[in-house]
């Protein structure tokens, strides 16, 4: 299969000339994380990212035939709504990812009734450290503003989203350009993780990703991006 693939600092740009083409490929790529994963410790934990980007992923990876018996699948954020909301990722993720194969996957929500999204965070942050840290594989999606998971450029609190030394897992976010309140994992999760990858698609995706890492204030990509040990591996489609 032809691709493009440039290299930058610390991500590694890889192009296809279709959607369908990159959805195959990210598929294959995450499946092999997975299998190798379950083959080292016997589980292997996967964080999603909702959207309507990710749904051909979604199909293809579903069909791969891991041991999904042994995968968690959890997501990167989530919308304050119950998953019967048409913006809910976790509802996303249901119609579209824990098909086929990945029936079998144990599904982690970061959505459940609360009096409140701070105590929502505080019960997912408790809850979600049962899991078998860290993350085998993170799907990150990009905004045009350049927010990725929830970390929007207009957060409350977006320094401590951010924060690399933090020791929490979920943390709530308030943000007027996200709609709702919203959960997210904190980038010191993400960035811990064996293999992340970010998928875009789109010239609007491509142009706004360029202007991430050019020199200029610091988007919220840009910052996964510095704080990531490894290089992230970007995929595009137009």
């Amino acid at each position: 299969m032809a691709r493009e693939q440039l290299n930058g600092a610390n991500y590694n740009w890889n192009a296809f000339p279709g959607r369908p083409q990159l959805a195959a490929a990210l598929a294959g790529r995450v499946a092999d994380r997975l299998t190798r994963a379950i083959a080292e410790r016997g589980v292997a934990v996967l964080a999603v990212s909702g959207g309507t980007t990710p749904a051909k992923f979604f199909a293809a990876l579903s069909a791969m035939p891991i041991a999904w018996e042994n995968v968690i699948v959890t997501l990167v954020d989530e919308r304050f709504v119950p998953a019967s909301s048409p913006r809910s990722n976790a509802g996303l993720v249901a119609a579209n990812l824990l098909q086929n194969a990945a029936k079998a996957a144990r599904f982690v929500p970061l959505y459940h009734e609360a009096s409140g999204i701070e105590d929502a965070a505080a019960s997912d942050d408790a809850a979600l450290r049962s899991l078998p840290w860290p993350l085998d594989v993170v799907v990150l999606g990009m905004g045009p503003d350049g927010h990725t998971a929830s970390f929007f450029p207009d957060a409350d609190d977006l320094a401590k989203l951010l924060d690399p030394a933090s020791d929490r897992i979920i943390l709530p976010v308030h943000a007027a350009s996200a709609g709702e309140p919203r959960l997210t994992l904190t980038l010191a999760r993400i960035v811990d993780a064996g293999f992340i990858a970010l998928h875009i698609e789109g010239e609007d995706k491509r142009t706004a990703f360029d202007g991430a890492v050019a020199p200029g204030p610091r988007k919220p990509i840009r910052a996964v991006l510095d704080a990531a040990p490894r290089p992230v591996e970007v995929f595009w489609a137009p």
